[in-house]
């Protein structure tokens, strides 16, 4: 049970504390260490933290003491003060309880977390609308600081870890509010879980499966925004940074401009682009006399023309005069086919995704008050050349 799950890990010479509630899990998880750390060569200890919140919270922790002094095991108590935040008294609970954890003389925390707080951890997160980060639910091994979090138990379920405490004759402590179904994760176990397993007997299994898919694809997301700062000479930036740009980027909200080594990262519609976090540089129109390339570094690029047959803008026009390269002041048009009204820019940049951020900054060519190009979208009807006539295609490149 324990044994397979941390093969692999060098623990040789390390400490690994458990953290003990009293709980069934976290008992037999203790057990198992114990028996297992003779043959690894780990140094085993325990920690309780005492959050205060339970009458019996007193007699939980002289049980716990009581566990450890018989077995010999180093015990540790800490006592916390829990005050409630806007996620709620679990998680403020929780929180104090990873402080501990973070601060104990260890190399190693091991958590008695298993196959049912995975599946419900997982149903609470989707039914949440979390992403593939918060569907990938808990690891069985990740960084706590500097130090490790292993989850032993995780694949095994809530009945075989009682099952295997009731036949060594251990003893453990039942925590009243397990019985309270005015916690969410109650209602899901007390309730919810037994209609599941009446059409899905393996639904614990299948959503703890899809946990371990969500969290490679997590996994292979973080690689490829590391891969891409460095494509961009970026470094990339520690773990729990990174995990929040996931976060924020996924959202794909045009909002969203996350401030990273002098540039912004945005994402829209599934695709990330980078710019650098540099205020606007003031605009002013430039006319246009038919120059082959026209820079224009308040904007970042420039634009080019070249000769084209029956496409682009009519020679002609462009020989009268007139022209000029103005900012988006908003209502614009553009006519882009004969058979077809005139559409504003907004729309014609939505069906083309443009972002919103690239909008307000791309060169627009005017003939005196008509809109004649705009970049990514082409040329309105009425500027275009008869067929075979001769004509000027226009590029907008950014610089890199």
């Amino acid at each position: 049970m324990v044994p397979a799950a941390l093969r692999g890990l060098a623990l040789r010479g390390r400490r690994i504390a458990v953290g003990l509630s009293g709980g069934v899990d976290s008992v037999v998880l203790l057990e198992a260490l114990a028996r297992l750390a003779p043959r690894r060569g780990f140094e085993l200890r325990a920690i309780h933290v005492n959050h205060g919140l339970s009458p019996n919270a007193a007699k939980w922790q002289r049980f716990c003491a009581a566990l450890c002094r018989v077995r010999r095991i180093p015990f540790r108590a800490v006592a916390v003060k829990v005050r409630r935040r806007e996620g709620g008294l679990e998680a403020a609970a929780r929180e104090a309880r990873y402080g501990v954890f973070r601060r104990a003389r260890a190399d190693a925390i091991a958590l008695a977390h298993q196959l049912d707080d995975q599946a419900e951890t997982v149903l609470l997160s989707l039914l949440r609308g979390a992403g593939p980060a918060g569907a990938s639910a808990m690891p069985a091994v990740r960084r706590l600081g500097a130090k490790l979090l292993l989850r032993p138990l995780l694949g095994v379920r809530r009945e075989t870890i009682a099952a295997y405490a009731r036949d060594r004759g251990l003893a453990w402590v039942e925590d009243e509010s397990n019985a309270n179904e005015a916690l969410t994760r109650n209602f899901l176990r007390r309730r919810v879980g037994p209609l599941l397993a009446q059409r899905f007997p393996r639904w614990k299994e299948s959503l703890a499966r899809a946990a371990r898919l969500f969290a490679r694809k997590h996994a292979a997301s973080e690689e490829l925004l590391r891969t891409y700062l460095r494509s961009k000479g970026l470094r990339a930036p520690s773990e729990a940074k990174l995990a929040e740009m996931l976060k924020q980027l996924a959202s794909d909200s045009p909002r969203t401009a996350i401030a990273h080594e002098g540039a912004l990262l945005r994402a829209y519609r599934g695709k990330v682009s980078l710019e650098k976090d540099l205020p606007p540089r003031p605009f002013s129109a430039i006319r246009w006399k038919g120059e082959k390339r026209l820079p224009i570094p308040a904007l970042g690029g420039e634009l080019r023309f070249r000769e084209a047959r029956g496409a682009g803008i009519d020679r002609q026009l462009v020989e009268q005069g007139g022209f000029e390269i103005r900012l988006r002041s908003g209502g614009e048009r553009l006519r882009l086919a004969a058979n077809r009204p005139r559409r504003t820019l907004k729309n014609l940049f939505q069906e083309a995704g443009v972002p919103p951020w690239e909008r307000e900054r791309l060169p627009l060519l005017y003939c005196r008050d008509r809109l004649v190009w705009a970049p990514g979208l082409g040329v309105d009807v009425e500027f275009r050349p008869p067929r075979s006539s001769p004509g000027i295609a226009a590029e907008w490149r950014r610089h890199e």
